[in-house]
């Protein structure tokens, strides 16, 4: 990923200097597991713990240019400053087992900054949502008026989505706590189970139950799957702020900052290019995960077809989704909501977003559903087609006026009455809200 949309915490567990450090504690962790079952000597691998570093990118490098094995340079890089100790390194191991097993740790620190992120963007949207709760808007569908709703009750839909996405997240993020020490085919050949549980234990891992060369790639799967929808969530609710901002529409703006320019050439605009970024960004989410999928069918016990998309893929992803929550949060944190524009947006389809509850009065009153349907689908259209004010044309009908009387259309066209039953949803959201609490306490005190 690009520094543009690289974030510096995400992009130190990505970056070369971490993926080689990784590689080591797995070596130490397998050297420690062999010494504690008494293959080798204990003092030969207390020496290596003390003295081995992680060699730099550079260094590693230039052996790989005569190996052709990154690997294997990195292991005659450290070895090379061990002495006679350093024979012991990668003892009974194959590449794959320190390359898995590593990577799982890069996925739990990268996890843990994507939930963060997340519960931050979480927080961001409960927030406006019970600022805006009252905050009248029209609903669509179709992107043409349905019924009323709230702004806040819009955005208490997206805290349950980033909700579901967490739950995912967490999920897949359990299936990569996987490592692997099991040898060329997963037969321990070369190594020991003994040596596995103990090195995946040190590691904070559990043994792949059933490994071949690699850890299977259906884990992967899930991550960046996981990591998709998440994005494809984000994608929805930029592009919900895209809609809103359009001139025509204007119920919601950017945060815009003194001195910015929406155009070269054009000094009047404010483009909605976060929520923009965010949509774009997305892309490249979903195509790692497309990439993981076709790297679940490797040829026998392994080939390394997906060797190298991955290498590209999955730090790509967390970057991008990292930096894209980071966005999602501070866009929803400053964005501008414009009440009065909302309300005068409900108000120009002229009363029609009441047209199902004056059909279930007409319903309730005696009429088949087909007829009132037709009876007041007519009004509608003649509302729509004519710029006229639905209500009156209702009103003034002698055949609906003979079954609602003033008190029944009143209360057909009560926008209060309309949005009743949305408390329920922000009992929910504050249902929510507090396992959020809870959540964030057991962290502390864990």
């Amino acid at each position: 990923m690009i520094a543009r949309y690289s974030r510096p915490a995400m992009k130190r567990v990505w970056s070369e200097e971490r993926r080689l450090a990784a590689w080591l504690e797995v070596e130490l962790a397998a050297l420690d597991a062999w010494a504690e079952v008494g293959v080798v000597p204990r003092e030969a691998a207390a020496e290596v713990r003390e003295h081995a570093v992680p060699p730099s990118p550079a260094r590693v490098a230039e052996i790989e240019e005569r190996t052709q094995h990154d690997l294997a340079a990195f292991v005659d890089a450290v070895a090379q400053e061990l002495g006679p100790a350093g024979r012991w390194l990668h003892y009974g191991l194959t590449s794959s087992d320190v390359l898995d097993t590593a990577t799982a740790l890069q996925v739990r620190e990268a996890g843990t900054l994507i939930l963060e992120r997340l519960d931050l963007a979480l927080a961001a949207v409960i927030r406006r949502a019970e600022e805006h709760r009252e905050t009248v808007t029209v609903g669509r569908t179709h992107g043409v008026h349905a019924e009323p709703l709230t702004f806040g009750a819009k955005l208490a839909g997206w805290a349950f989505e980033l909700e579901r996405d967490r739950e995912r997240l967490v999920t897949a993020l359990a299936g990569m706590r996987s490592g692997k020490l099991a040898g060329a085919v997963g037969t321990y050949g070369g190594g020991d189970p003994e040596v596995e549980r103990l090195a995946c234990e040190r590691l904070g891992l559990a043994p792949e139950p059933v490994s071949t060369q690699v850890v299977p790639r259906d884990r992967h799967a899930e991550l960046l799957a996981a990591l998709a929808v998440c994005a494809a969530s984000l994608e929805r609710f930029a592009t919900e702020i895209r809609h809103l901002a359009r001139t025509e529409v204007r119920e919601v703006q950017e945060p815009f900052r003194s001195g910015q320019k929406g155009s070269s050439a054009m000094p009047h605009k404010r483009n909605p290019v976060v929520a923009e970024r965010i949509c774009g960004l997305a892309r490249v989410v979903r195509a790692g995960a497309f990439v993981s999928l076709e790297n679940v069918a490797l040829w026998h016990e392994r080939d390394i077809s997906h060797s190298s998309a991955e290498r590209i893929v999955l730090p790509d992803a967390f970057l991008a989704l990292d930096y894209m929550l980071d966005r999602f949060a501070w866009l929803v944190d400053g964005l501008v909501v414009d009440a009065d524009r909302m309300r005068r947006n409900l108000d120009a389809s002229h009363g029609l977003v009441f047209s199902q509850r004056v059909l279930l009065a007409l319903v309730g009153a005696g009429l088949t559903r087909d007829e009132a349907y037709r009876l007041v689908q007519r009004h509608a259209l003649e509302a729509w087609d004519q710029d006229r004010d639905f209500r009156e044309l209702v009103a003034g009908d002698p055949e609906i006026a003979e079954r609602l009387g003033p008190e029944a259309l009143t209360a057909a066209f009560d926008l209060e009455d309309a949005l009743a039953h949305v408390d329920v949803l922000f009992e929910r959201l504050l249902a929510l809200a507090d396992r959020m609490s809870e959540r964030k306490e057991e962290a502390v005190h864990a």
